[in-house]
């Protein structure tokens, strides 16, 4: 059995619509375990490729993550304003503030934004996913921090309406 990028890319999709909370597929030379929600259990996904010729056994069935989750629900402000504009992440990914760790970040506080305008990267699978703005506004709240993991519908930077 093979499973390519594309294949993983929608199934993961598919139990992400779901209300499976484990599962484990395996192939001839991969094996892969998605876990999530469970009791005292930090959310994981790993895949393990088939060992080279002289690996030992127990090397092969050590899994190696691709990606973690926190075990915690996303953080939330702890009173969401009504007078302030929310972009939310469209997916499950790594949150980036720049395009790279050598360039200045999209945006910061005070910084105004407008329609169309990229806030960040999202990472999902080794794709880099600009995130354009859908909103203009100026940026009084950043509640991820660079580098970390996000969820569907967190949100990401609040901004006052221009």
């Amino acid at each position: 059995m093979q499973l390519d990028h594309d294949q993983l890319h929608k199934l993961l999709a598919l139990l992400g619509d779901s209300d499976i909370q484990e599962l484990k597929l395996e192939g001839d030379d991969f094996r892969l375990e998605v876990r999530r929600n469970l009791p005292g259990v930090a959310p994981a996904v790993a895949m393990v490729q088939a060992p080279p010729v002289g690996l030992s056994a127990a090397a092969a069935t050590a899994p190696q993550p691709l990606a973690a989750a926190p075990s915690l629900p996303p953080p939330q402000a702890a009173s969401s304003r009504t007078d302030l504009l929310e972009i939310t992440a469209p997916m499950v990914a790594t949150f980036y503030r720049s395009p790279s760790p050598d360039d200045p970040p999209f945006v910061e506080l005070g910084s105004r934004i407008g329609v169309g305008q990229p806030v960040c990267i999202l990472e999902a699978m080794k794709l880099m996913n600009e995130l354009e703005s859908e909103l203009a506004g100026e940026v009084v709240e950043i509640l991820v921090e660079n580098g970390t993991p996000v969820e569907y519908g967190q949100v990401l930077l609040r901004l006052r309406p221009l």
